[in-house]
């Protein structure tokens, strides 16, 4: 953040301030954990479930923090504690002050702002979309998965002045999380990355998760542009005509002309067609998905008026498909962030895709599917057999639909743990394995040690 007064702060926030100088420097960032409050930092003190965060202010500002943003009861406590110079301030619903602080840094930063959202791959489109815009924009974008209503103003008050462009990925669980998220970020460019069968727990059909997703058309100021699939009939509803509407993907408005992968296997040298514009880069990466991403990110950066170009150095997020190579001549595909249909079909045609003399898959449950969970993964494991996987691995009771339709060599694991020892055994010199599950699951795990 930096730039702005204490006062510009509490009156953006909608606060009261009970300590500290109006006409003092800001602070630089905000954060919601004493643990990682240092100096130069705000911390709010949000109310959860189990304790209020409010509580712990005094140790937030013993740790040098900037100041704290508290609710009303907290505040007499915490400016006594307060160090000399340092705020205190004070705000009914801490959340909505962090949200309004946000939304008005957001406009006072001026920037372009890119919202990106999906069923699957919005966290590598978003990874994408930086790279692509950071060789022409100073840029700042979402951090691993801070990309709720809570972490996503978090994001936009980690921006420095001078930031041109924000890149901030909004997740969803249910109805009006995405609708919240708009109201913070205030976006140029709404992208949504794809829609398919997640959440269904919730929401309980994927038509429901287009209404949640499309919130982000919906909410969209007149003028703005958004970037859909083409030919997404699910979307289709949920279209306006007073936005400039980029489509993606096979006969859109932004779509792979060819693809040259690199003698490393990969990467390689794309060529695609943006509104007309021939757009040639230099991939770190090769996975049918991850170039469908590229499309999603080059159509976003073509809506903020950018044409990208050249090598994109893209860092993604972690635990999503990073290769760890074993000792004994074992490559592990890394992807175990999270997984749902979509991801998992796109995992496991990436796998069978790859040279190597057996594929392993090492898979844990797909969270949050409702009652058709048993039948989704059942219909994973039959993909599995047709794509000629030779080695299925369940992990966790829940897994164990996936083996039902798979004719190759199945084990099963009740844990990580359990999986990672049985990995050591059968695992060969030349397997290639991918493990993949949802975060629940913890199959990060299975590579410990």
């Amino acid at each position: 953040m930096r730039g702005p007064t204490t006062g510009w702060v509490a009156d953006a926030a909608g606060a009261a301030l009970r300590a500290g100088d109006a006409a003092a420097t800001g602070p630089r960032r905000a954060v919601v954990d004493t643990r990682a409050a240092a100096a130069g930092d705000l911390f709010v003190g949000l109310r959860g479930e189990r304790a209020d965060g409010g509580a712990f202010a005094s140790a937030a500002l013993e740790a040098g923090a900037w100041g704290a943003l508290v609710a009303p009861e907290h505040a007499a406590r915490a400016a006594a504690a307060a160090p000399a110079g340092a705020a205190v301030l004070a705000a009914e619903d801490p959340l909505a002050s962090l949200q309004a602080l946000a939304r008005a840094w957001r406009r006072e930063l001026g920037a372009g702002v890119v919202a990106v959202t999906g069923s699957t791959g919005k966290t590598s489109t978003k990874d994408i979309l930086a790279a692509l815009l950071a060789t022409k924009r100073r840029t700042h974008a979402t951090s691993q998965n801070l990309n709720t209503e809570i972490g996503l103003p978090l994001t936009i008050l980690e921006a420095e002045p001078g930031t041109e462009v924000l890149v901030l990925e909004m997740a969803m669980r249910g109805e009006g999380q995405i609708a919240e998220l708009v109201a913070v970020a205030e976006p140029d460019v709404g992208v949504i990355v794809n829609v398919g069968p997640v959440h269904l727990e919730l929401l309980g059909t994927v038509e429901r998760v287009a209404a949640a997703k499309a919130e982000l058309l919906r909410d969209l100021r007149p003028g703005a542009a958004c970037v859909v699939p083409a030919g997404e009939p699910l979307l289709e509803p949920h279209r306006r005509a007073d936005l400039d509407t980029v489509t993606f993907g096979p006969g859109g408005e932004v779509m792979l002309l060819s693809f040259d992968g690199g003698p490393d296997g990969r990467g390689g040298s794309a060529e695609i067609e943006a509104r007309g514009q021939r757009v040639l880069l230099e991939l770190p990466y090769r996975e049918p998905h991850n170039l469908l991403n590229t499309l999603a990110a080059v159509a976003a950066a073509v809506a903020l008026g950018v044409r990208p170009g050249g090598r994109v150095e893209a860092s993604f997020s972690s635990l999503r498909g990073e290769i760890v190579e074993l000792a004994g001549g074992v490559t592990v595909v890394n992807d175990c962030y999270n997984a749902n249909p979509m991801s998992m079909r796109a995992a496991l045609t990436h796998l069978a895709e790859t040279p190597a003399d057996r594929r392993v898959a090492v898979l844990g449950r797909m969270a949050e599917l409702g009652r058709d969970g048993g039948e989704l993964h059942r219909a994973v494991g039959e993909q599995a057999r047709a794509l000629g996987i030779d080695v299925l691995v369940t992990v966790g009771e829940d897994a164990d639909s996936y083996a039902e339709r798979f004719a190759g060599k199945t084990y099963a694991a009740a844990t990580p743990e359990e999986a990672r020892a049985l990995l050591a055994d059968i695992a060969l010199p030349g397997d290639r394995v991918l493990v993949k599950g949802s975060r629940s699951v913890g199959l990060e795990r299975v590579l410990d040690a």
